[in-house]
């Protein structure tokens, strides 16, 4: 398994327990042949640019060891979910 890490930003619009609902999801999908070493939702950020005339976005970051399927899965869901404002995966190197 590789060391992955994932940023993603909800819109600010989501409340609570769908931001938890979300984060659950996420790292259910990671479970199947993974596992998560560091959670963290940082909280609502205001964003470095206007997306799609939205302002501020709640941050999440996650760490996690996975096989390349598993993050095939997750980009795929990622991008079908409507909440979800951005995302980037990338391979942890340290």
């Amino acid at each position: 398994m590789r060391k992955y890490e994932i940023m993603y930003i909800i819109r600010p619009d989501v409340e609570q327990e769908s931001v938890q609902a979300l984060t659950d999801k996420f790292q259910g999908i990671i479970g199947n042949g993974g596992e998560v070493t560091k959670h963290d939702v940082m909280g609502k950020r205001r964003l470095a640019y206007e997306i799609n005339k939205i302002r501020d976005g709640i941050y999440v970051l996650v760490h996690f060891n996975a096989t390349p399927e598993v993050v095939a899965e997750l980009d795929r869901v990622m991008k079908i979910t409507d909440e979800i404002i951005r995302f980037l995966i990338v391979k942890d190197v340290a």
